[in-house]
Protein backbone atom coordinates (compact mmCIF):
# COMPACT_ATOMS: atom_id res chain seq x y z
CA UNK A 1 0.00 0.00 0.00
CA UNK A 2 2.76 2.19 1.02
CA UNK A 3 4.72 1.68 -2.59
CA UNK A 4 1.59 2.30 -4.34
CA UNK A 5 0.74 5.34 -3.02
CA UNK A 6 4.04 6.39 -2.56
CA UNK A 7 4.31 7.09 1.28
CA UNK A 8 6.04 5.45 3.94
CA UNK A 9 5.29 2.47 6.14
CA UNK A 10 5.50 4.34 8.85
CA UNK A 11 2.30 6.89 7.46
CA UNK A 12 0.52 3.78 6.47
CA UNK A 13 0.69 2.55 9.65
CA UNK A 14 -0.37 5.70 11.61
CA UNK A 15 -2.94 6.19 9.00
CA UNK A 16 -4.55 2.84 9.60
CA UNK A 17 -4.19 3.07 13.76
CA UNK A 18 -5.88 6.62 12.99
CA UNK A 19 -8.81 5.13 10.68
CA UNK A 20 -9.25 2.26 13.34
CA UNK A 21 -9.84 4.85 16.04
CA UNK A 22 -6.64 4.98 17.66
CA UNK A 23 -6.87 8.71 19.00
CA UNK A 24 -3.45 8.94 20.17
CA UNK A 25 -0.54 6.36 18.52
CA UNK A 26 2.50 6.08 20.33
CA UNK A 27 5.33 7.97 18.47
CA UNK A 28 8.57 6.33 18.90
CA UNK A 29 10.21 9.50 17.40
CA UNK A 30 13.99 9.64 17.57
CA UNK A 31 14.35 11.79 14.46
CA UNK A 32 12.69 15.44 13.63
CA UNK A 33 11.79 13.59 10.04
CA UNK A 34 9.70 10.39 12.53
CA UNK A 35 7.13 13.34 14.07
CA UNK A 36 6.70 14.99 10.41
CA UNK A 37 5.70 11.17 9.05
CA UNK A 38 2.96 11.18 11.84
CA UNK A 39 2.09 14.81 11.31
CA UNK A 40 1.28 14.03 7.78
CA UNK A 41 -0.47 10.29 8.28
CA UNK A 42 -3.60 13.18 9.71
CA UNK A 43 -3.90 13.92 6.21
CA UNK A 44 -4.55 10.48 4.53
CA UNK A 45 -7.24 8.43 3.90
CA UNK A 46 -7.14 4.66 3.30
CA UNK A 47 -10.17 3.38 1.00
CA UNK A 48 -11.80 0.25 2.36
CA UNK A 49 -9.53 -1.99 0.05
CA UNK A 50 -6.34 -0.76 1.22
CA UNK A 51 -7.59 -1.63 4.98
CA UNK A 52 -8.33 -5.17 4.05
CA UNK A 53 -5.39 -5.51 2.00
CA UNK A 54 -3.77 -4.15 4.94
CA UNK A 55 -5.63 -6.60 7.65
CA UNK A 56 -5.41 -9.53 5.55
CA UNK A 57 -2.58 -11.20 6.81
CA UNK A 58 -3.32 -10.42 10.40
CA UNK A 59 -4.51 -14.00 12.07
CA UNK A 60 -5.76 -13.63 15.55
CA UNK A 61 -3.74 -15.28 18.00
CA UNK A 62 -4.28 -16.31 21.69
CA UNK A 63 -2.54 -13.59 24.08
CA UNK A 64 -1.24 -15.58 27.28
CA UNK A 65 -1.39 -13.97 30.63
CA UNK A 66 -4.76 -12.35 29.94
CA UNK A 67 -7.77 -13.15 31.46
Amino acid sequence: VAKERGVSNARIAYAWLLAKGVSAPIVGASKAYHIDEAVAATELELSSEEMMKLEAPYRPHFVMGHA
